[in-house]
Parts: C-alpha cells; sequence; structure tokens
C-alpha cells in the first residue's frame, strides 16, 4: 500500500474516532498522527529535521485569526453586548409572531459574522429561540433549522470562523479566491432553504397571528419576570398570547428565556463601534483580521477590565486546535506528495464537472457527522490539483460549492449544531425535533451538493 494512501486512510481514521468518541479533539488527533506519520516518511537526517519539516505547516496566521475573532467575541458576550443585540432584536418584533423565527435567523447570522464560533452562536440562541416557540405555539422544528441556517448564513463573512478557515486555506494553496461572493453565496442559499423550512412547518398560519408588543422588555422577559421561585410550577403564558397545546408542535409550559432589554452603556457602545471597524477593515482594507480583532479586544479590555474579565478562556481554543491540527496535517499530506497523487486519481474520473460532484458529496456526508470546520481544512487542498489541472473547474465555483455543502449539513442532529438545537427543545418535543433533523439534514446531504454543483460549478462563470 502506498505511502499516499495510507496518509488518507489515517485521515478518515481519525474523523472516525473523533465522530464515536466526540471528547477526543479532532486536531489533537490530527497533530499526533500527523507528527508520526512526517517522521516516518519524510526525508531528513534526524529526528529533529523531520519534526522541523512537520511543524512548518502549523498555520500561524490562521492561528491569530481564529484567537483573535473569538477573543473579541468573548468580550462582547461577557459585557452584555450579544444580549443587547439579541433582545433589541426581539423587541423589534412589535407582536409580530411570524417574525420571530427570522429575529432569531438574523441575530445568529449576525453573531457568527462578527467572529462567533457557529456552535457558540447556536448554544446561546437555541435556549431563546425554543422558548419563543413553547410560548408562541411556534413548531420547534422550523425554529431549530432558522437559527442553525442562521448560523451557516453568517459563518462564511470575512471575519468569520468558517470563512477565515476557508479564505485562509484558498490563499495557502494559491487558489483564486472570491471571499465577498463566498459570503453572499451562503447568506442567500441559507436564506432560500429557511424560507422553504418555513413555510413547510406553519409560517404561513404564523404570519396572520400578533399579541400586544411589551414597551420595555421583549415577550419572554414578561414571562421571566413573572417566573415563580425555584421548585414552584411555571405560570401561564400572558394573556396576550395563545395557550400553548401539549399535542402541537411548540407546545408545552411557558419557559424563562432572557430578562429585560439591557442599555447601551460606554462598554457595549464601544465594542459595537470595535465590531464595526472589524468589519470595514476587513471589506475594504488589506489588513490582517486576527490582528484588527486582538486589537479591538485589547482596546476593550484597557478602556474596562473587569468586564473583559477571564474572556481569554473563554476562547474558542478546542475549535482552533481542531483546525491547526487539521491543517498541520494536511501540511504533511502536501510535503509527502498524496496531494499530487490524489489529484492524478481524481482525474482518472473523466469528466471534470462529475469529479467536481463527487468531492461536494464528500463534503456533505462527511460534515454530516463529523466537525465542518475540520472538513473545510482538509478537502480544499485535497482539491487544489484538480482545481489547478489542465482540464480544471472554477476555482471559486468548486470552493463556493464546497464550503456550502459541508456547513448546510449542520441541521443534522449528529453535529454539534443540531445537538444543540436538539438539546434545548422542550422534552415533550424532542423526539420529533431529533427525527425532523435527520431527515431534513440527511436530504441536504443529498440535495445541497446537486444545487451548489448546478449553480455555481456547471455554468462555468466564477
Amino acid at each position: 500500500m502506498s505511502v499516499e494512501l495510507v496518509s488518507i486512510l489515517i485521515l478518515a481514521v481519525i474523523f472516525l474516532i473523533a465522530t464515536v468518541r466526540p471528547s477526543i479533539n479532532l486536531g489533537a488527533l490530527a497533530i499526533v498522527a500527523g507528527f508520526a506519520l512526517g517522521v516516518s516518511v519524510l526525508d531528513g537526517a534526524d529526528l529533529d529535521e523531520k519534526a522541523d519539516a512537520v511543524f512548518a505547516g502549523f498555520p500561524g496566521e490562521l492561528f491569530v485569526i481564529l484567537v483573535g475573532v473569538t477573543y473579541l467575541f468573548a468580550i462582547a458576550s461577557a459585557n452584555g453586548t450579544v444580549d443587547w443585540l439579541v433582545q433589541s432584536a426581539i423587541r423589534a418584533v412589535q407582536g409580530r409572531i411570524g417574525l420571530i423565527p427570522w429575529i432569531m435567523f438574523l441575530v445568529t447570522a449576525l453573531l457568527t459574522a462578527v467572529g462567533a464560533v457557529v456552535p457558540a452562536s447556536v448554544a446561546i440562541i437555541a435556549p431563546i429561540g425554543m422558548g419563543f416557540a413553547v410560548r408562541y405555539r411556534i413548531n420547534p422544528l422550523m425554529m431549530g433549522l432558522l437559527i442553525i441556517n442562521g448560523a451557516s448564513a453568517g459563518g462564511f463573512s470575512p471575519i468569520s470562523i468558517f470563512g477565515g478557515i476557508t479564505n485562509g486555506v484558498v490563499e495557502e494553496a494559491g487558489l483564486p479566491g472570491n471571499p465577498t461572493l463566498l459570503f453572499l453565496a451562503s447568506f442567500f442559499v441559507n436564506l432560500a432553504i429557511s424560507i422553504v423550512a418555513f413555510f413547510m412547518w406553519g409560517g404561513r398560519e404564523l404570519l396572520g397571528r400578533r399579541v400586544d408588543p411589551p414597551s420595555t422588555a421583549s415577550p419572554s422577559a414578561s414571562s421571566s419576570s413573572s417566573a415563580p421561585s425555584s421548585g414552584s410550577p411555571s405560570p401561564a403564558p400572558s394573556s396576550g398570547s395563545p395557550s400553548p397545546a401539549p399535542d402541537e408542535p411548540g407546545g408545552g409550559t411557558a419557559v424563562r428565556t432572557e430578562a429585560p432589554v439591557p442599555t447601551l452603556d460606554r462598554n457595549r457602545i464601544l465594542t459595537i463601534v470595535g465590531l464595526v471597524v472589524l468589519t470595514v477593515t476587513a471589506l475594504f482594507f488589506d489588513l490582517n483580521v486576527g490582528v484588527v480583532a486582538m486589537t479591538v479586544a485589547l482596546i476593550l479590555t484597557l478602556v474596562s477590565p473587569a468586564s473583559a474579565k477571564d474572556a481569554v478562556n473563554h476562547v474558542a481554543w478546542p475549535t482552533v486546535l481542531l483546525v491547526c491540527g487539521i491543517v498541520l496535517y494536511v501540511g504533511v499530506m502536501q510535503s509527502i506528495g498524496t496531494i499530487d497523487w490524489l489529484g492524478e486519481e481524481v482525474a482518472t474520473v473523466g469528466t471534470p464537472l462529475i469529479a467536481a460532484l463527487v468531492i461536494c458529496f464528500i463534503g456533505a456526508a462527511v460534515s454530516a457527522f463529523a466537525s465542518t470546520t475540520g472538513i473545510l481544512g482538509a478537502l480544499i487542498p485535497l482539491a487544489v490539483p484538480f482545481l489547478t489541472g489542465t482540464n480544471a473547474v472554477g476555482a471559486v465555483g468548486l470552493i463556493t460549492a464546497l464550503a456550502l455543502s459541508s456547513s448546510i449539513v449542520d441541521s443534522s442532529p449528529f453535529s454539534t449544531s443540531g445537538a444543540l438545537t436538539v438539546a434545548n427543545t422542550p422534552e415533550d418535543r424532542r423526539d420529533y425535533v431529533y427525527k425532523g433533523l435527520m431527515r431534513w439534514g440527511f436530504s441536504m446531504v443529498v440535495i445541497i451538493p446537486v444545487v451548489t454543483w448546478l449553480i455555481f460549478v456547471v455554468p462555468g462563470w466564477l
């Protein structure tokens, strides 16, 4: 068996281990496997020289981006800026029940677009969204899908985690990229499938329902303000909202979700200004996103040390380790010639368009069970020879299709986002949401690669 094939099998095994044993970080596995593979097969006079060759593939710039943006988001969460954004958006509903799921979609998209890790955004918004689903008899499956899709919609902005990974890998590979197109494609494709989900699960009926809007707090805040102390039964919904029925999606008792809308103070205003500065510099200036994010975070820390206390501890270190580990392993694969070998094998498919579709299917199928961040870091480099060959398809088009195919399937209950949504569903509807997400998620594994391939790859315009 060739060393190239062995390296691919090892990559498949570490993905399998991390899926079966989620407590084991995929990045840590990749670093150990990459080191063992590298010192075994790379050229070098001694062990130190081989080790240097292995760690030469560590993505330092990507590390700074991941740490910088998640550090800034941790401060925004700690000083209440995230709460203000969420609560203000909910308050803007003004009693229109049909807009609540879309507020959840947009807020989650905003959080991921400014640098929040996708699972973290879902973890923040899912309890709020499911609380509203209970209170206003909104189908929890539809609410969960809009939250997950919202996270994916913002996930490929130039300053987001997914966007940073994808654009960084593309740049390292010397491929043409279009970060703005990737972001817009992700947003509008996720928006389109969310519209489908909205009308499939009761959206039309919701559009005709209203409640009296609160004057100083969100609807769930009024619920929390009347919530009894621990151990007491939950109160009935206020007279302005219909009573949830146990036999309907979203049925159950009202639950506490969040506090009254916070006000804008100095720290929150400065944080919002910092996020705007980060967005502008990423979109219009050639500045390192990670360095800008870290600079903004440090300024906020200097202005208000108390509000940024322990923010470093809330950096998405597991995600940083995962992504950097996978990229390091792929670097070892590049050094031993696996990438070139794989490109030759893909070329044997005969038809470049069919090969591109196969790559998208692989990304969707694996990502439905494994880490999307890991898939993005692994599959794009593996496709490099195919993208640079004589009969190559458009690099921008295939990368966009591959990125969307690998992220939209996060609605699977076996992915982190899907599992978080199921976990935050009221117990009496949990099985319903789990089965619904499983059917929807696996249908996306089949549908999305074909749709994105037809839109972004087949026309040959990218």
